[in-house]
C-alpha cells in the first residue's frame, strides 16, 4: 500500500484517493493525484488593481504604452477585448485593439473592463 500524502492546505494526514484526486476528510480540499504536484498552484493572473484576469475578458490600458515595432502608441484608455492568457505566465496577456493587432501586454499596465 502506498503512503497517501498529507494535505497542502491544512497539513493533515486524513487523507483519501478518490477516482483521479486526492481528498482530505478534515477540510474537503481536492487536488489532482497525477500531474501538478501537490502544493503547486495554478498559474493566476491578475490585472493592476488585483482582480482576477480570464481567457476572453476585456482589459484597459491605464496609461500611455509605446509599442515595439509600430509608430502608433496604446493610449490610456484603449480597450483590449477577448484577451488570451500565456500558458505558465503570470505577467503577459495576448490581445488585439482596434488598431494593432497581436499584442502581449503586460498585466501591470491593465484594469479588468
Amino acid at each position: 500500500m502506498t503512503a497517501l500524502p498529507n494535505c497542502p492546505i491544512c497539513a493533515m494526514p486524513n487523507t483519501y484517493e478518490d477516482g483521479d484526486n486526492f481528498v482530505c476528510a478534515d477540510c474537503g480540499h481536492e487536488w489532482p493525484v497525477a500531474g501538478e504536484a501537490p502544493g503547486e498552484a495554478a498559474t493566476t493572473v491578475r490585472d493592476s488593481n488585483g482582480n482576477l484576469l480570464a481567457d476572453g475578458d476585456t482589459v484597459v490600458v491605464i496609461k500611455d504604452l509605446k509599442v515595439k515595432g509600430s509608430s502608433i502608441p496604446l493610449k490610456q484608455g484603449t480597450v483590449i477585448k477577448h484577451i488570451r492568457l500565456v500558458d505558465g505566465d503570470a505577467e503577459h496577456i495576448e490581445g488585439n485593439s482596434d488598431k494593432i493587432k497581436g499584442l502581449v501586454l503586460k498585466t501591470c499596465f491593465l484594469r479588468k473592463a
